[in-house]
């Protein structure tokens, strides 16, 4: 989608995705201690962002859209946190390397070749030992699930993403379909995600 595309989406309602933190990456992160600082790619108004700006981490948070970025600063204002937001396509943004302790990537659902440039940029970006996390919807979720992108070029396969996390020098230590429930108008539903976990260890 162009960005006025994603601006008008983030115009036409309050908040598009709501402003508790994905349920993955709560759960994942939670119980971990800030260590520095965390990168948050495609993080739409921010609540990924500012969770973890919450919990402690020093927080960067890029997004395509500039409607979505400036609703996540007033978030932000309004929870009493400071991150740093970059409007920029996630794609090409430069980011200062070997600066993260953490990448979140959440929902990001682009053409292979795309998420390839975002993972050799995350790579570059992270300190040793820096964590990857990412979470989007699956390949299978198409026939099997409920909800999300209906293009089975914007999904996530896990054997293809592991591929390609690996591929950038990551260490894969989890790639794996997660289920994700769901209410509908006719009922409860399961989506299908995939969560991947990496680490660097090439500046070991």
């Amino acid at each position: 989608m162009k960005r006025d595309s994603w601006n008008a989406r983030y115009r036409a309602v309050d908040l598009v995705w709501g402003s508790e933190p994905n349920r993955f990456v709560a759960e994942a992160l939670g119980q971990r201690k800030p260590s520095g600082r965390a990168l948050d790619l495609a993080c739409g108004e921010g609540r990924n962002a500012i969770w973890l700006a919450k919990q402690g981490w020093a927080v960067t948070a890029v997004d395509y859209s500039d409607v979505a970025i400036e609703r996540g600063r007033q978030l932000a204002t309004a929870e009493g946190v400071d991150l740093d937001w970059i409007c920029e396509d996630v794609t090409s943004v430069a980011l200062p390397s070997k600066a993260f302790d953490l990448a979140v990537v959440s929902y990001l659902q682009v053409p292979r070749e795309d998420m390839q440039a975002v993972l050799a940029r995350i790579a570059d970006a992270l300190a040793s030992e820096g964590q990857l996390f990412m979470i989007g919807h699956a390949l299978r979720n198409l026939t099997e699930g409920t909800g999300g992108p209906q293009h089975p070029s914007v999904l996530w396969n896990p054997e293809t993403l592991a591929e390609d996390v690996a591929a950038v020098g990551l260490q894969v230590e989890r790639c794996e379909e997660v289920i994700r429930p769901v209410e509908t108008d006719d009922g409860p539903r399961s989506a299908i995600d995939v969560l991947v976990d990496a680490r660097q260890t090439r500046f070991a």
